[in-house]
């Protein structure tokens, strides 16, 4: 059993780790906080790079890495700035559907423009009514002829206002028993007559990241827009998933590294009664704890994406990575935030806006009590 990275995974880190700290100035970032803009110009040299979509083929403008791989390059984009990180890192969100289950064509239309950094992508999954549970939808999709009319809403779903295109779950079958069977993966895009969508408004957090509610009202696609097979989508949405809390979990780790990273700093150069921060043991016994947390939540997300790079599906796993890992980026921003006192609470000393973005990891792509659920389902089956 070898904990190190190999040689070609380190460089990929360094690459990434090396962009961050050129690229996520700390004014740029505080302005777009500011102004709730998405940092377009950021995201373009990151794509130029191949940071995005490092995990496709070649053929569809990616690098043949893996998941592990882009879990390395979202923790060190997240530890550098974590609404920067973030931003950027879930511009793709979703396309790895179209990766695993679309066509020859629609893999070539839509996953070709996220990696050159051309088109952002989203996920239609949560609805008003129903939130972390996907297993109702009120979105529905009826055939008619060689289209498909979808109606509904979804809500909270990233990229909402400024992706090009999303992949929309709905309800294809409502005769199916249980209704889950009976749901499908529809493909789309921003300028289908009938597609609407708006900002869900102020947020506690990731005010650079897009969310938004998306309408759909008499909206026509073609059948050839359906992606894999109909009546299949809540299943390839679980595997999303899979793949998906592995990223989140690597933005939670990054985040609390560079939480962690801003604490020891300011406890070095920071004196009181004399004394450095760091000099306290009070002070050296938080770093302990803090660095201790990081690194289990490390070991555990890394091995969550190499077991999925291995071509093993494990819900269990890949929850706890998540679970876990979003509660360390809290608990450690959290702790940040008090060792620098006052000024931990002031938006430019940036722990604050860290532990507001960390909290976001514990809800999005599953609730916390949500990887709960399915991890004891794991360890119990039915009942």
């Amino acid at each position: 059993m070898d904990f190190r990275l190999n040689k070609e995974q380190e460089g990929i880190r360094a690459a990434a780790r090396e962009f961050a700290q050129g690229e996520f100035d700390k004014e740029i970032a505080l302005e777009h906080e500011k102004t709730h803009t998405f940092p377009k110009s950021l995201w373009s040299k990151a794509c130029s790079l191949g940071f995005l979509g490092i995990h496709f083929p070649e053929q569809y403008g990616g690098q043949e890495y893996g998941i592990l791989e882009n879990a390395l390059v979202v923790e060190e984009f997240c530890r550098q700035d974590s609404s920067l990180g973030i931003a950027i890192s879930l511009a793709d969100f979703a396309s790895e559907i179209i990766l695993r289950f679309g066509t020859e064509d629609q893999k070539k239309k839509y996953l070709i423009p996220i990696a050159k950094g051309e088109a952002i992508s989203s996920g239609g999954f949560t609805e008003p009514d129903h939130g972390s549970d996907i297993t109702m939808m009120n979105t529905t999709a009826v055939k008619k002829g060689d289209e498909y009319i979808i109606n509904g809403v979804k809500t909270f779903i990233t990229n909402g206002t400024i992706s090009n295109f999303v992949l929309l779950l709905c309800q294809t079958n409502p005769e199916a028993k249980p209704s889950y069977r009976g749901q499908s993966v529809i493909l789309v895009d921003r300028d289908t007559p009938g597609f609407t969508s708006t900002d869900v408004g102020e947020k506690m957090g990731i005010r650079m990241t897009s969310t938004g509610e998306l309408s759909f009202n008499d909206v026509r696609v073609p059948i050839s827009n359906l992606v894999g097979e109909e009546n299949r989508g809540f299943y390839q949405v679980l595997e999303f998933f899979d793949e998906s809390r592995i990223e989140i979990a690597a933005q939670a780790l990054g985040i609390a590294q560079g939480s962690f990273d801003r604490a020891m700093a300011y406890t070095k150069q920071r004196s009181q009664f004399g004394k450095k921060l760091a000099e306290f043991q009070v002070t050296q016994h938080k770093l302990a704890d803090m660095i201790t947390k990081i690194e289990t939540a490390r070991l555990i997300v890394y091995k969550a994406a190499w077991n999925y790079d291995q071509g093993r599906i494990d819900p269990k796993l890949t929850s706890m990575a998540k679970m876990y890992a979003g509660r360390v980026a809290v608990e450690v921003a959290d702790e940040a935030i008090q060792l620098h006192g006052g000024y931990g609470y002031m938006l430019e000393y940036e722990v604050e806006r860290f532990y507001r973005d960390a909290k976001i990891t514990e809800i999005y792509e599953g609730t916390k009590e949500i990887q709960k659920n399915t991890i004891s389902s794991a360890l119990l089956g039915k009942l």
